[in-house]
């Protein structure tokens, strides 16, 4: 099981478990999350979640390259199994945090994107590899452009692999909340999740659903069109699978 679950005391505990693959997202991983997120809307004993990955060297490294699919001929459509694992993909509005450790990077974004705010271990590091491998980082740079400020988003987003937002510097630009040592991230996340399952169920999720308001329609339209940037910016993907093996093997051999 890559999708472990534990509810206690209101909170549920949700851990990315494929530490092999630093957490990166399979098919099974993707459709355990979806299952996740689905089983909370109609369980009452849930009122608050922690998202986080097991271990502390990595939260998620995005998608895994087996559960890449094959895309449409059309530059309108983008066949993305990671659009629909974040907890507001799936109609759940109950509190989500992030606790963070290690990498997070690419299509962690989608998750990260969809909680309510995150908090880091001093290990953290985000970066997103896309332009790197010839890929167009659309649905990420996106997700990250409605916590961060623009220049922080766009400089992260076309450096790809070759520069990392530290835990501290994500701190000052607002991407985290908070920054806490690594033997403290689940205490912390724990400690202001119960804060939140303590109050009153609908005063929480309407709270939640207003603050999502205010953004979701530059969302939605931002959304709207990245399936044609993608389809139309992407690399042959025999390109990307070249630059993605030798960025791997340079990185592994510094």
């Amino acid at each position: 099981m890559t999708v472990r679950t534990e509810i206690r005391d209101g909170v549920a505990v949700v851990t990315l478990d494929r530490p092999e693959r630093h957490h990166a997202i399979d098919l099974p991983t993707a459709a355990g999350l979806r299952r996740t997120w689905q089983a909370f809307r109609r369980d009452d004993a849930v009122r608050a979640v922690v998202l986080t990955g097991s271990g502390e060297r990595a939260f998620c490294t995005g998608i895994d390259r087996s559960a890449e699919v094959p895309q449409p001929g059309s530059p309108y459509s983008v066949d993305d199994p990671l659009l629909t694992v974040g907890p507001k993909a799936n109609d759940l509005w109950k509190p989500v945090i992030g606790a963070v450790n290690g990498m997070a990077c690419g299509g962690a974004f989608y998750l990260l994107g969809e909680c309510e705010f995150l908090i880091a271990s001093t290990t953290a590091t985000f970066f997103d590899p896309h332009t790197g491998y010839g890929m167009v980082s659309a649905y990420e740079a996106i997700a990250m452009a409605q916590r961060m400020p623009f220049g922080e988003v766009a400089r992260m987003s076309l450096m790809g692999t070759a520069e990392r937002l530290s835990a501290h510097r994500a701190y000052e630009t607002g991407l985290v909340s908070e920054v806490v040592e690594p033997d403290e991230l689940m205490t912390a996340a724990l400690r202001a999740a119960s804060v939140i399952a303590s109050y009153p169920t609908a005063a929480v999720q309407g709270t939640v659903r207003a603050v999502w308001s205010a953004r979701e329609a530059a969302r939605g339209q931002a959304f709207a069109g990245a399936a044609a940037l993608i389809a139309l910016g992407n690399a042959p993907p025999e390109l990307q699978a070249e630059l993605f093996t030798r960025r791997t093997r340079d990185f592994r051999t510094r």
